[in-house]
């Protein structure tokens, strides 16, 4: 079991940059595949991010390629996105998620946060 809370959403204008964190509860952090998605209005989730459990693999989705980076710090039980160059079409309720296995599918996760609003003004 892990708990996942979000923070570092917030509103910002569209080329700037945000740090996303998601903190997690429980001593077994490494044993999870950490992953990132996005909801928009109306739209479906979007795979954004994902890390492996040691940070050395790492798998982006095409729309943020180039712009976010994620990071780990198991130390920390936290794992981070950050997001630059920013866009208005990033717009989105991001989430983080935790599953033993190494996927892009958010059915694949057994674990989410609550999400938070990140909101890029044009």
């Amino acid at each position: 079991q892990v708990q996942l809370v979000e923070s570092g959403g917030g509103l910002v204008q569209a080329g700037g940059s945000l740090r996303l964190s998601c903190a997690a509860s429980g001593r077994t952090f490494s044993s999870y595949v950490m992953g990132w998605f996005r909801q928009a209005p109306g739209k479906e989730r979007e795979f954004v991010a994902v890390i492996s459990w040691s940070g050395t693999r790492k798998h982006y989705g095409d729309s943020v390629k180039g712009r976010f980076t994620i990071s780990r710090d198991n130390a920390k039980t936290t794992v981070y996105l950050q997001m630059n160059s920013l866009k208005p079409e990033d717009t989105a309720v991001y989430y983080c998620a935790a599953d033993p296995q190494f996927t892009i599918a958010a059915r694949g996760y057994d674990y989410w946060g609550q999400g938070t609003q990140v909101t890029v003004s044009s």
